[in-house]
């Protein structure tokens, strides 16, 4: 598939997930960087959101529970180019029961080339990079090109 550039915000636009193992990590790691996360607008699954919400006095736009369909909500924003960054505490050593929306949103992440932090050292790693603040170019898929090409592709005669 073809590539194009899309062109990452100063203030970005950021999804907060944590597995239930991972909450406690993911909410400390929250309130130690709030200045920096301050100037973004977050997102984060279910109960994630709503402890962040109510434990670091930062506003977070809520989604649903991850089991319930909050994975697949960051997946379809991350598709739609409304998701900049994913910073996902998941814990390999324990498997949930939506093990298949976890790697479908991982695969999204990656297909889509956002930042993505699966663990704190990763996550401190990109909130003290110079390119955290920036505008950044990222290359991605040139979905409407593809769609077109597509679209120009003679019909199969199936009779």
């Amino acid at each position: 598939m073809e590539q194009t550039v899309r062109t990452l915000p100063e203030s970005k636009h950021i999804a907060l997930v944590a597995h239930d193992n991972c909450k406690a990590s993911l909410l400390d790691w929250v309130k130690k960087n709030q200045p920096s996360l301050a100037s973004h607008t977050l997102y984060a699954t279910g109960t994630t959101g709503n402890l962040i919400n109510s434990h670091c006095g930062l506003q977070v736009n809520p989604l649903l529970s991850g089991p319930l369909g909050g994975d697949q909500q960051v997946g379809a924003m991350i598709s739609e180019g409304k998701i900049d960054m994913l910073i996902f505490f998941w814990d390999p050593l324990n498997a949930v029961p939506h093990d298949p929306d976890v790697k479908a949103l991982l695969r999204l992440a990656t297909v889509w080339n956002i930042p993505v932090a699966t663990n704190r050292s990763t996550a401190d790693f990109i909130v003290n990079s110079a390119l955290y603040t920036q505008r950044v170019g990222i290359t991605i898929p040139d979905y409407p090109r593809y769609m077109a090409e597509r679209l120009q592709e003679p019909l199969l005669n199936n009779g």
